[in-house]
């Protein structure tokens, strides 16, 4: 094994080890570097395939850090992606458990459904021939690392902060809006405690999108009809509170609802 592969696989560990003992880890820049993006995106799919080969299955992927007010939040200045796995999607469940996450955040979303294999990079121009449905959507990001103490090369090697995930109402692609003016609010117990609009996700959920599918390829994967992308937060995330209710309501499409346990 070279230096750098001891690295990558140090970093791993930490993470999967902060996943399996619920406790959360030291940052892994100390490992792979404040901007190695390349190496945070090798310590992530070295995880991701480990949980693979153990019975999960891909379902999608997430683009994060797309909203400029998110990046003031983290401290980081460009988007990443992760992957969603088949037990992280709640859409289906009554209520979270709140119990399997470590340091929760809530965003509201847009989320596509994919109608076919994105094999070779696309533009905003047909990117909607590649997707089917359009979701409201939460997505429930938490990080491995303590005190949400992450550079960029962090959160990408603990799978952009990935956690769980909540599908609401859905619309045909054919009946969406334009994306970039939909208007999103989100509650918290009734309370407002988020806003914003499609072009405060990477000036459109079509961008961002588009940037996700030709990032994908180029790490060497490809995305595939019937997996969700979720295209990232349409306003500040808010940490959640077990026990409240938050509910989105992104115009045009309609609402979705995440219910935590106490």
């Amino acid at each position: 094994m070279t230096t750098e592969e001891h690295v990558i696989g140090a970093a791993a560990d930490r993470l999967a080890t902060a996943t399996q003992t619920g406790t959360p880890c030291e940052p892994v820049r100390d490992l792979i570097g404040r901007a190695d993006v390349d190496a945070a995106y090798r310590v992530q799919r070295l995880n991701v395939d480990a949980l693979v080969a153990s019975g999960r299955r891909i379902v999608g992927r997430k683009t994060g850090l797309t909203s400029p007010a998110v990046q003031r939040q983290l401290g980081v200045d460009q988007p990443d992606f992760g992957v969603l796995l088949d037990d992280m999607d709640c859409s289906g469940d009554a209520m979270v458990d709140s119990s399997r996450l470590l340091q929760p955040k809530i965003e509201a979303e847009i989320a596509f459904v994919l109608s076919r294999d994105i094999t070779e990079p696309i533009t905003e121009a047909d990117a909607p021939q590649y997707v089917s449905d359009v979701y409201a959507s939460f997505e429930i990001v938490d990080s491995r690392i303590a005190n949400w103490d992450i550079s960029l090369a962090d959160t990408v090697a603990d799978n952009a902060s990935s956690g769980l995930f909540v599908l609401g109402d859905r619309r045909d692609r054919e009946d969406v809006p334009d994306l970039t003016g939909v208007e999103m609010t989100m509650t918290e117990n009734g309370v407002q405690v988020s806003q914003g609009k499609g072009s405060d996700c990477l000036g459109s959920p079509w961008k961002a999108f588009v940037w996700l599918a030709n990032i994908t390829l180029e790490y060497g994967s490809v995305l595939h009809a019937g997996e969700v992308v979720l295209t990232g937060a349409l306003g500040p995330m808010v940490a959640v509170t077990p026990g409240f209710t938050y509910v989105t309501t992104i115009s045009g499409i309609g609402s979705a609802t995440a219910v935590f346990s106490a």
